[in-house]
């Protein structure tokens, strides 16, 4: 099966915070899949990561400058026109604050306001600043606006603190930048997919069932979800969910 990514053309913003080193694995995987990544680093990001070693694993140098490029003359326009997708990750509180209030502050914000591509933003932050108000109504006014939000997962943060705000696994920041991307000939249909194992009771403690391990069934769903549709995944196994689809366990 080919990717979506192939011959795409993606921007990929970074912004400050601890996930930032995950990028380098969200450019490497991008890459892989066939697309040509230009990444555009914030002042905040380069307090974590190198600008050597996401230039490495990208197709083409870091981006930071709105200025002082003779390879790309008035970069905060030319990018954004030039883009098949923005992908931003992690995003920080910060710049969903900018970008949705159409704040042109830095070249990735700049990038933001000038692309008629699709947006997808992946927010990373503690959970706290996660569940702020003003975060909860600048990612409602997003969503809104037809840009593309990867909910953070539940798991480690900086600090040693555990809760909502993690950046969302690379694997998942991928396949959802190919389902942007991908054919829509399934908009419109709704698909309930079975995955895992029938267990059917005897008694309280006994049961018939198979080694069925879910994985095709899920496979299914995550092609699904990539083409457009709306999916429903009925499960007796615990598999990371393909994003956009939702899971019903029994």
């Amino acid at each position: 099966m080919s990717s979506a990514l192939a011959g795409k053309r993606i921007v990929l913003g970074v912004t400050g915070g601890i996930a930032a080193y995950k990028a380098i694995e969200v450019s490497r995987r991008l890459v892989d899949a066939g697309a040509h990544v230009v990444p555009i680093m914030t002042a905040g990001a380069e307090r974590f990561i190198g600008r050597t070693t996401l230039s490495a694993l990208a197709s083409e140098p870091v981006q930071t400058e709105l200025w002082n490029n003779p390879a790309t003359p008035i970069p905060h326009t030319k990018i954004g026109q030039g883009a098949d997708l923005v992908l931003v990750a992690p995003a920080t509180a910060r710049i969903i604050a900018a970008y949705r209030m159409g704040l042109s502050t830095d070249l990735l914000t700049n990038t933001l306001l000038a692309t008629r591509a699709p947006v997808v933003i992946c927010p990373a932050m503690h959970t706290e600043m996660w569940e702020h108000p003003a975060v909860v109504d600048n990612i409602a006014v997003l969503r809104e606006r037809g840009v593309h939000i990867v909910d953070p997962a539940v798991g480690r943060l900086a600090g040693g603190d555990s809760g909502a705000g993690r950046l969302a696994d690379p694997v998942r920041i991928v396949a959802e930048a190919e389902r942007v991307l991908g054919p829509r000939d399934l908009a419109g249909v709704r698909l309930a997919v079975s995955a895992g194992g029938t267990r059917e009771p005897i008694d309280a403690v006994r049961v018939i069932a198979n080694r069925s391990s879910g994985k095709q069934g899920y496979a299914i769903a995550a092609e699904a979800v990539s083409r457009g549709a709306d999916v429903t995944i009925v499960s007796t196994v615990s598999l990371p969910t393909p994003a956009g689809a939702v899971v019903h366990q029994v």
